[in-house]
Order: C-alpha cells, then sequence, then structure tokens
C-alpha cells in the first residue's frame, strides 16, 4: 500500500504518516484503529514492544491441492498467534509450571495410545458424555487443562473463513497452546477438527489443517502428520472398545448408524469408516450404508437450518459478546480480565486483545457465566 492511500484512509498528510513510521509522533488510538483496519493486521499488534517478525506463517499441514491462503486466514492466523505470544510470555514472567502433555508423544507413538491419554488427561468418556452438546464439554475439558480454543468463521461481515481452505490450526506451546476451529461447519466436523488439533498439541506440532476426515482409501492424499491426528482424533472421539461392542445390527441399519453417531459427536460418514476399518463391516455394505446415511444427514441438516431460521428470526443474530467469546477462547478472556481488574495490564491493551471497548466489559464477562 502506498503512503499516500495509508495516509488517506487515517485522514492525514504523508509526513504525518512518515512520522509515525519514524517514531517520532504517534498517531491517535483512533488512528491507529484506522491504520489497523487498512493494513488487514490486528490493531493489538501496535501495542507490542518490539516490531512482530516472529509471526511467521504457521508450518502448512493441509492437503497438496489445497487453495492458498487468503486475507481472512492469514489475519486469523496473526490474531490468534499475537494473543498466544502475550498469554505465553505472561505465563513465563509469572513462573507458571508448563503443561506436561504438550509434546508427551511423537508420530513414532501409537495413535490409539495417545488418544487414550487424551482421554485420560482431559477426564473425558466419549460414551457418556454429559449433554447432547459434545464439543462444548470438548472445549470445556480443554480449556479447564490450560489449552485455549478459539472459534470462529469471520473477520467481520464481509471477510469470512472459507472451510476448505481452513478448517483448524494448534499453536504447541508448553505454557499456552492455543487451538483454533472454524465454525463456518456443523458440529460434528468442528468437534473432529477440535480433536485433531489437540493431537498435534500432544506431539507438539504447530502447523495448520484443513479437510479433516477418515478415508477407506488415504492414498497421498494427507500428509503423514495428518493421518496419523486424524488416526489420534478417530481413536479418541469412537474408542476402539465401544466400538467393537456396538450392537450387531447397527452394521445393518442406518438409522442406528446416525442415532450412535449423534451420540458420539461425530458425523455418520466417521462412524462408518471406523467399522470399516475395524473390520466390523464389509465395503459392500460400507457404501449402501453411506448412502443411505447421506440422505439422513441431508435430511437433519434441512431441520437444523429450518431450526436456526426460527431462532434468528424469533431471538435475532448471534450476541456480538458471545461472538467475540468464542473467538477469543474463553480461558484467554478470563484471563485478560482478571489482568485488567488487578491493574496488571491497561485498558486500551485489554481492549485489542478482547476486540471489545473496556465500556463493555461487563456485558461479555456477563457471557462467561451463561
Amino acid at each position: 500500500m502506498s503512503k499516500e492511500i495509508a495516509a488517506a484512509k487515517a485522514s492525514v498528510t504523508v509526513d504525518k504518516l512518515q512520522e509515525w513510521e519514524d517514531g517520532t509522533s504517534q498517531p491517535t488510538i483512533k488512528q491507529a484503529q484506522f491504520l489497523a483496519k487498512a493494513y488487514k493486521r490486528p490493531f493489538a499488534l501496535f501495542f507490542l514492544p518490539e516490531i512482530p517478525r516472529d509471526f511467521q506463517p504457521l508450518q502448512d499441514f493441509r492437503k497438496k491441492d489445497a487453495k492458498d491462503l487468503t486475507t481472512s486466514s492469514i489475519f486469523i492466523i496473526r490474531e490468534i498467534q499475537q494473543k498466544q505470544a502475550w498469554i505465553s510470555n505472561v505465563y513465563a514472567e509469572n513462573g507458571e509450571a508448563s503443561l506436561p502433555f504438550v509434546g508427551r508423544f511423537s508420530m513414532k507413538d501409537n495413535p490409539k495410545i495417545v488418544a487414550q491419554d487424551i482421554l485420560k488427561t482431559l477426564n473425558i468418556n466419549p460414551p457418556n458424555y454429559k449433554s447432547d452438546a459434545p464439543i462444548k464439554e470438548w472445549i470445556n475439558a480443554a480449556e479447564k487443562n490450560g489449552i485455549f480454543v478459539s472459534r470462529t468463521s469471520f473477520i467481520h461481515s464481509r471477510l469470512k473463513l472459507d472451510a476448505d481452505e481452513i478448517q483448524g490450526f494448534a499453536i504447541s506451546d508448553r505454557y499456552a497452546p492455543f487451538v483454533f476451529v472454524n465454525s463456518a461447519d456443523w458440529n460434528a466436523p468442528q468437534l473432529f477438527t477440535l480433536v485433531h488439533e489437540i493431537a498435534h498439541i500432544w506431539i507438539a506440532a504447530t502447523g495448520i489443517s484443513n479437510a479433516m476426515e477418515l478415508e477407506i482409501n488415504n492414498g497421498e492424499k494427507f500428509q503423514p502428520i495428518e493421518l496419523f491426528c486424524n488416526e489420534v482424533a478417530a481413536n479418541a472421539l469412537m474408542p476402539e472398545n465401544f466400538i467393537l461392542n456396538l450392537h450387531a445390527n447397527i452394521s445393518q441399519n442406518a438409522k442406528d448408524v446416525f442415532s450412535m453417531a449423534k451420540t458420539l459427536g461425530v458425523s455418520s460418514y466417521a462412524l462408518l469408516v471406523r467399522l470399516k476399518h475395524l473390520k466390523l463391516i464389509s465395503i459392500s455394505a460400507y457404501q449402501q450404508l453411506k448412502k443411505e446415511a447421506d440422505f439422513a444427514y441431508q435430511d437433519y441438516l434441512h431441520r437444523e437450518l429450518e431450526k436456526k431460521v426460527r431462532q434468528k428470526d424469533k431471538q435475532g443474530g448471534p450476541d456480538y459478546f458471545l461472538l467475540q467469546l468464542n473467538r477469543n477462547s474463553r480461558l484467554f478472556t478470563q484471563t485478560v480480565l482478571d489482568a485488567f481488574r488487578g491493574g496488571y495490564i491497561e485498558p486500551t491493551v485489554a481492549s485489542s486483545l478482547l476486540n471489545v471497548q473496556v465500556n463493555k466489559f461487563q456485558k461479555l464477562e456477563a457471557q462467561l457465566y451463561r
């Protein structure tokens, strides 16, 4: 962007913009916000003590034919990197203990063992979820154990995230690991993405993912690390012992497959692939059940869409502060608010970290306890 255009964005002269870049004068908060929006960079970056030259693109574990990352994906990656760097530095300076599960395993280990350790550490038992929202239970368990979980599907109304481009990413860190999940999809694929990214934390593999899915024949479609994390996620969400003990009729009835998949929080397709991998159904049974399950799933999506439309008509759009809470991560939001209330960080820093004005913090905090 030329200096003339940048200066016009902030309604100042080119000479004034040059002064800001040279450090001889500073923009007002409002002018800096205009620049951040124009540059498509997180506003909080202006408050870092040094130029963030270490915010390198995350390692790309996506499929070989994946789309190039566009502005919205790069924006959310940088935003989460900035939040993660801030909280990690805070924890390290305060002498917080490092998290023992980060990097506990490697790709040389058995995915089944890694999955069992994740379930044990997070204290989750997939066949016996306590609610009808498994993804919320996983997020709560992850954040209770120090993993920050961010979920959103857009930066703003004109800058949305493409699920085909990026479904999730993980930033492995022994003090403050972060997981991001693109919420543009339904809960079942979101949950698989979440657990897939948690697997990345367990093997200390920072990077971006997309198109996480189980395959009958993987071929060379995925990178080895993605296949490994997919196996971990499959074992964690659909434990082998539980699947083996399922009633035999489940392999004969698509409705039963759909019902059990819903109980586990996964898609019918994922459960069918799991059954095939464990040699509980034949390829012909898999193909027939998949065809039937696809019809049931489309019917389910149609009902869910109608329900969302009714809720929107009745209640209006999603609450802005709830959206920001999910985007920031509940754990991160609580940590920043605690630091602000305790006088450890300036109001402008807290506001920029949370993307919420200081005088609206009370409304944001109210969402934490709902």
